[in-house]
């Protein structure tokens, strides 16, 4: 490979690190994103490990803004079951509804992720998808729920994990698809995107852990290079872009996100 290939390629995969990182806090499908830039620009990732990887880069960045709420809740939740510290209970069930959220996205990702991947993934499914994503943003756009962290139920744990199980599939937006259901269940916007966020932490850990051999793959190691690069450009991408969703959310302008999705996904759907 030239000097000149090299770089070219190396520009290619920081490219793809700053969209799946940029677009992974926000409701536009980062993994749907990454299919069609592949099919763009004639890259074909085999490895699913890269993505993994560059999941692991948002998840640093959404645990350096939410470490706060990650250290109440854990000083929180050891108080009230070691210390029986009522004042911590709300804490405690908060914790207890991410566990249980937890496990429908789990329970999927293992029995059906790759039928998943080999059905939807491709370009014109994506395209489908992100209509659908959309649909869904428009639904929500001008919700104002009122439930807080503490009045959160297992009821609400569930069916917003069963929505992020949803968003397996490429071009459903994770975020979009857990914020949607949380809004949908009357959760104020800041419990619903504390919820999303805290949620993707233990899935994408989980998912991290279970491919760590993978990481010391022939395939993966003989790209290191690009693959840090396109690490850290998504982690980067991914602090920046959560910060500015977070302001997005607090002035109820989400509506421009579902017109995005409705005009990419219509893009996606008949020209690539």
């Amino acid at each position: 490979m030239t000097f000149f290939e090299r770089l070219i390629e190396i520009i290619q995969y920081m490219f793809l690190g700053f969209v799946q990182g940029f677009t992974e806090p926000i409701p536009v499908s980062s993994s749907g994103h990454l299919v069609m830039l592949q099919d763009i620009f004639g890259i074909k990732v085999e490895d699913l490990s890269f993505e993994i990887f560059l999941h692991f880069a948002s998840l640093i960045a959404i645990i350096i803004i939410y470490w706060d709420d990650i250290v109440r809740l854990a000083t929180n939740g050891y108080k009230y079951l070691f210390k029986k510290e009522q004042s911590a209970k709300e804490d405690f069930n908060f914790i207890l509804y991410l566990i249980v959220a937890t496990i429908p996205a789990g329970v999927l990702g293992l029995l059906f992720e790759d039928q998943i991947g080999e059905i939807f993934s491709t370009t014109k499914m994506v395209g489908i998808s992100l209509i659908i994503t959309g649909i869904a943003l428009w639904i929500i756009r001008n919700l104002r729920g009122r439930k807080t962290d503490g009045e959160l139920t297992f009821k609400d744990a569930i069916i917003v994990g069963l929505a992020q199980g949803v968003a397996l599939i490429p071009g459903i937006s994770r975020s979009g698809a857990t914020l949607v259901a949380a809004m949908l269940l009357g959760m104020k916007q800041k419990t619903a995107l504390r919820f999303s966020f805290l949620l993707f932490i233990p899935v994408s850990l989980g998912t991290t852990i279970l491919s760590l051999d993978s990481f010391l793959s022939e395939q993966f190691l003989s790209q290191w290079l690009v693959y840090l690069i396109a690490f850290i450009t998504a982690g980067v991408a991914t602090f920046f872009a959560l910060r500015w969703f977070m302001n997005i959310m607090a002035r109820g302008n989400l509506i421009y996100f579902s017109i995005y999705c409705f005009i990419i996904g219509t893009l996606a759907f008949l020209i690539l």
